[in-house]
């Protein structure tokens, strides 16, 4: 689209800024709630241009989510998106929700399909709901255009894609339809990102490219998550973590791969680093201050 946006995620990744944003999820507890709060203090002096947080499946996390997104930016002043799927809901219940995001003070929307419910191995719309990722950032960019619009791309291909020129395809669609900025699902290889990146330039998708990282604390956490989502670990890596079951020396040495990672990236001209925190600070914290980052919004 062509058309000049004026918003968080455009201002964001705009000449001169550098898109730096955390993500988060719901607590179950409110423990939980207390320990997030103390982690995005320590997350904030690093300035970020927006955080986000998660958003459950068919909405199993709707208020929590808009407790969370509302409570950080009160607190901390700082630009917040929610995350939101097709999932479980009607085209109603997605202008529901979006409507009460907006009152909520949420600035921009994740816009995602969702993965299928538990159980299921693949993705059914409800009866008067969206099918795929596109429709929705449709149907926020023509009926809700004053949130920033953040989509998702795969790096290692979508597990569901039948070929990278499908995902790509698929992708093309999602920032034709409105996107401002694609966020790609966490990576260990950049390799595999720049391919994607010379891809995605080659089919002519202008949206800021913004790459997602996951520092490593736990090699089991980890190779959990990587079974999930089809992300590859280097084997010198995995090998390194596994020489020792202390959890300092796995942080450690995923603090290390990570700071490294992110230097080549930067000194690769990225827009912006999009960090999947898991409700910590530490070892996102320990990469960012040893990094010279352009300016984001607020720098």
């Amino acid at each position: 689209m062509t058309d000049v946006r004026d918003n968080v995620l455009a201002h964001s990744y705009g000449p001169g800024r550098f898109g730096l944003s955390f993500e988060l999820f719901p607590p179950k507890t409110p423990a939980g709630d207390v320990s997030l709060y103390e982690h995005v203090e320590r997350l904030v002096a690093f300035r970020p241009s927006y955080i986000t947080c998660t958003y459950g499946a068919g909405g199993s996390t709707r208020d929590k989510t808009l407790e969370i997104v509302r409570e950080v930016k009160r607190r901390f002043g700082v630009p917040v998106a929610s995350h939101l799927t097709c999932v479980g809901c009607t085209v109603d219940q997605l202008r529901d929700y979006l409507r009460e995001a907006s009152t909520a003070g949420v600035d921009a929307i994740v816009a995602l399909r969702g993965d299928p419910p538990r159980g299921e191995s693949s993705f059914t719309p409800v009866a008067g709901g969206l099918r795929y990722a596109n429709e929705l950032v449709a149907l926020i960019r023509t009926e809700f255009p004053q949130f920033g619009l953040a989509v998702a791309g795969y790096p290692e291909k979508h597990l569901e894609a039948t070929s990278f020129d499908a995902d790509l395809e698929n992708l093309k669609r999602k920032v034709d339809a409105g996107a401002d900025v694609v966020i790609t699902q966490l990576f260990y290889h950049n390799d595999d990102f720049f391919r994607f990146r010379d891809r995605y330039e080659s089919a002519g998708i202008s949206a800021p490219l913004a790459p997602g990282i996951l520092p490593v604390t736990n090699l089991a956490q980890i190779q959990r998550i990587t079974s999930m989502c089809g992300a590859k670990l280097p084997a010198s890596f995995v090998s390194q973590l596994g020489q020792s079951d202390d959890a300092d020396w796995q942080f450690q040495v995923g603090v290390e791969f990570a700071s490294a990672q992110v230097q080549n990236l930067l000194e690769s001209g990225v827009p912006g680093l999009h960090f999947y925190v898991l409700n910590k600070s530490q070892a996102t914290a320990a990469v960012l201050s040893a990094m010279a980052l352009p300016p984001t919004r607020s720098r």
